[in-house]
Parts: structure tokens; sequence; C-alpha cells
């Protein structure tokens, strides 16, 4: 499995980008977010690597809030590799979070490939997936802490919306502290 990719570009268009591995040169396919953000030398992506009968795929993300979106998507029965790579080229992680936490129908489907009934799949899939990308990039140094507290907390009985709410606004290093902090906020919303 190819995770990461580092290298230098070769060739870039806004679907794809070629980087050159130490001499293997790799053809990974992008988003427009992550085309317009790409210089003109080296480039580190985070990768994710899809294998088929016919084919060996390989998706490149800058960000890694980025990948999860794409991977969560993909999960999602009648969601492939390009629309999921469509809903990243049409919307950042963040924004594409303000839409579900809308439940934006009409956002969903200005998505090109995807029409009201896949909309609808992708909001209901999606609840609370919302909070986990907007608290997943603020809290990436204490990734680990951060997601055994939510686990704790979802064990628990709370709601995922309200556990990352909680979660973003405690300030702790430690699943301890951070739990401790919120089941405080929880008792208050």
């Amino acid at each position: 499995m190819i995770v990461g990719l580092n290298g230098k570009i070769v060739h870039k268009e806004p679907s794809f980008v070629h980087i050159d591995v130490n001499g293997v040169v790799y053809e990974v396919f992008i988003s427009l977010h992550t085309f317009s953000a790409l210089g003109s030398e080296r480039v580190s992506l985070y990768t994710r690597h899809i294998i088929r009968e016919d084919a060996q795929l390989l998706f490149g993300f800058l960000e890694m809030s980025e990948k999860k979106l794409f991977e969560r998507l993909i999960k999602i029965s009648g969601v492939g590799p390009k629309v999921a790579m469509a809903i990243c080229s049409t919307y950042t992680p963040t924004q594409f979070a303000t839409v579900i936490n809308n439940k934006d129908m009409n956002g969903v489907k200005k998505v090109p490939g995807i029409g009201p009934k896949s909309a609808g799949r992708i909001l209901v899939e999606l609840n609370g997936f919302d909070a986990e990308i907007l608290t997943g990039v603020e809290s990436s140094s204490g990734s680990l802490a951060y997601s055994q507290a939510s686990e704790a907390l979802e064990a628990l009985g709370f709601k995922k919306d309200k556990i990352a709410k909680a979660l973003s606004a405690c300030e702790g290093e430690d699943t301890a502290s951070l739990v401790k902090g919120a089941l405080k906020l929880l008792q208050t919303i």
C-alpha cells in the first residue's frame, strides 16, 4: 500500500500529476484544490492506493483532512473514486462539512455526477462526519488522544456531533483530561 509520495513534479494537469520518486514516475490523480496549491518543483502528497482487476490507481492529497474525506466518501455505496474526487474538487473539507452540517441537498447536488438519490445517501451516510472533519483539522497534533477520548465518550452514549463540539473546546493533551473536560461540557449542552 502506497500511503505517501515525496518527489519532483515532472508533469501536471488539473486532474493528475506525474511525480518522479527516485527515478520511478507515478501518475497521481488529484483534486482541483490540490492542483491549485501545487508548486512547480517538489511535492509531498498523502496518497490512497486503490487496486482493481484492471488498474492500480493513486489518488493524492496535500491535506490529511482531504484524504480522510475521500476515504470516507468511497465507503458509501454508489460513490466511487471519481465522484469522491469530484466532491474534493468542488469543496474543501471544511466547506463540505458545512454542507453536511446544514443538510444542504442542493449543495451536494452541485457536484458533477451526483443526483438527488446519491445526494440523499451521502447526507445520511456522512451525518456527524462534519464534526470529525472540522475537529480533525484543529486537533491533528493530539489526534490519538482526541480519537480515544471521542471513542470513550461515544461508548458512554453521547452523539458524535456533541462529542466533537465538546472536545474542540477542551484543552488537554492526554485522553483522560480530554474526557474529563468534555464530560463537564456535555452536562451543560
